[in-house]
């Protein structure tokens, strides 16, 4: 499966970086999410609790940021086991383009899944998959608006 999409954050550049890498930003706006720990510069451990469908089963997550290309550009691999419900493992690559005093972040996302999650169909994983992306930068978005709006 694949996503992309992209939205306009009214903050800049380096703002949106830095809450890219926030765990207190990423916990508000990750679906689900009970609890982050960024354990190195570049990993992230999360428990997130998701119901897809009929499933309903807690996660433990491993993450890992490409930061190298930062602030224009970074990637992020990910893969979290949510035991009798399945697996899920992929990433994601992420572009912050300046836009004046905004910023438009655009992604394109890949994850594969399997386990339960992987019977429930291709389409009510993908539909799932988008409506969580639009939550997650819509909180996103929020955070970061109401953190810069505050400095």
């Amino acid at each position: 499966m694949e996503l992309q999409d992209e939205i306009r954050i009214n903050a800049p550049r380096e703002r949106v970086y830095a809450a890219l890498n926030d765990p207190e930003i990423l916990k508000e706006a990750i679906p689900g999410c009970e609890e982050i720990t960024k354990t190195t510069d570049t990993d992230l451990e999360a428990k997130v609790s998701l119901k897809v469908g009929p499933v309903k089963a807690k996660f433990n997550g491993k993450v890992k940021l490409d930061p190298s290309q930062a602030p224009e550009r970074f990637s992020l691999t990910g893969e979290g086991t949510g035991g009798p419900a399945g697996f899920a493992k992929g990433g994601a690559d992420v572009e912050l383009e300046e836009d004046g005093d905004a910023t438009i972040l655009r992604y394109t996302a890949k994850a594969d899944i399997g386990g339960k999650l992987a019977q429930l169909g291709s389409r009510l994983i993908t539909g799932t998959a988008k409506k969580l992306a639009g939550t997650f930068f819509t909180r996103f978005a929020a955070a970061v608006e109401d953190a810069d709006a505050k400095t």
